[in-house]
């Protein structure tokens, strides 16, 4: 059975950090693209980042580029989100996906390209 499992969420002041990981099992996503979603209270669920299979191409939504880290470790089947200079804005309940089929160089902002998605960890940045 397909798994993927966030944890890393929590509480933390604007400015601070945090470190997502998304541990996947059952399924061979070291050759899939994989990426992170988030959705805020009141909001449709939005792209935040994405990686190809290799990490060797990845895609950020404009409000994150530079303060957030897409990256994964195949070895280990999982993948991770590094956020600094974290805002209020980024509150959100933090989703990690991922395409069922081999997807060599592509890489996807549309959440209807997924195939599997976990259960989500929430993110609070107070102010």
């Amino acid at each position: 059975q397909v798994q993927l499992v966030e944890s890393g969420g929590g509480l933390v002041q604007a400015g601070g950090s945090l470190r997502l990981s998304c541990a996947a099992s059952g399924g061979a996503f070291t050759r899939s693209a994989m990426g992170w979603f988030r959705q805020a209270p009141g909001k449709e669920r939005e792209f935040v980042a994405v990686s190809n299979w290799s990490g060797g191409r990845t895609d950020y939504t404009s409000s994150v580029k530079g303060r957030f880290t897409i990256s994964r470790d195949n070895a280990k089947n999982t993948m991770y989100l590094q956020m600094n200079s974290l805002k209020p804005e980024d509150t959100a309940v933090y989703y990690c996906a991922a395409v069922s089929q081999y997807s060599g160089m592509h890489v996807y902002t549309e959440s209807g390209k997924y195939d599997y998605w976990g259960q989500g960890t929430q993110v609070t940045v107070s102010s």
